[in-house]
């Protein structure tokens, strides 16, 4: 599993097309009062995908990154407790099975390693493999000390052991960090909305105050514009609020 590339399911694939397909009918309602601009607006369907899946795989790598911890501290006891490395792997394994069951995206890789240790494939090219797919800076780094502690005969219970510890700081650091922006995100959000509530406002409030602006090329020219104008500010705003931590 590539983790650099989120998979849609098929309930995912109708949920966010229906969502998309909702958001372009708002769209045309609002700012041409056209079906017809369903069809023409259609192609953003495959950037509001593109943005969903970029979003999706953001997520499913953070939640790997927090179990990832889980799995080396159970490889370290493992290791603590005088198992070989590949035995140690396999009792990591059935520790990380009792406690988070077996749909947990570090349960189905440690099930994926203990196939491959079984194809006698070395544990140093297994986790080379695993953060080739995972896109995470820690499993990375972690590969390589551990295949480099490993050749030289250093001290691997240790190395897990600092390992574990640098981890936890740096998931501290972030979650404070994630906290302080939560707020801003949410302010964002809400901002992304303003413009559609105040054409709904003034079209609710003042009916046929703006049917000077639909259903005539000057009119749809210059709603095409505030569309684009909110489209360039929407992205930006994103930009700004989503912080890589």
């Amino acid at each position: 599993m590539d983790y650099n590339c989120y998979r849609f399911t098929r309930k995912e694939w109708l949920r966010y097309g229906t969502e998309g397909i909702g958001v372009l009918g708002l769209i045309s309602y609002l700012f041409y009062r056209s079906i017809l601009a369903v069809l023409l607006l259609s192609p953003l369907l495959y950037f509001f995908y593109k943005e969903k899946r970029k979003d999706l795989a953001k997520k499913q790598q953070q939640a790997l990154n927090l179990e990832f911890r889980e799995g080396i501290q159970a490889l370290s006891a493992a290791l603590s407790a005088g198992f070989s490395v590949e035995n140690a792997f396999r009792e990591a394994y059935r520790d990380l099975e009792i406690l988070y069951g077996g749909d947990r995206l570090i349960v189905r890789e440690f099930r994926f390693m203990i196939h491959q240790l079984d194809m006698n494939e070395t544990v140093e090219k297994i986790l080379e493999d695993f953060a080739a797919r995972s896109g995470l800076d820690d499993v990375k780094s972690f590969a390589e000390v551990f295949s480099t502690a490993k050749r030289s005969g250093g001290d691997l219970v240790e190395i897990i052991k600092s390992t574990v510890d640098r981890m936890s700081d740096k998931i501290e650091v972030k979650r404070e960090i994630t906290t302080m922006l939560s707020e801003k995100q949410l302010e964002q959000r809400i901002m992304n909305w303003i413009p559609f509530l105040i054409i709904l406002y003034v079209g609710i409030s003042s009916p046929g105050f703006l049917d000077i602006l639909y259903h005539n090329p000057l009119g749809t020219v210059i709603m095409s514009v505030c569309l684009l104008i909110y489209g360039v500010s929407f992205y930006m705003g994103k930009k700004i609020v989503d912080i890589e931590v």
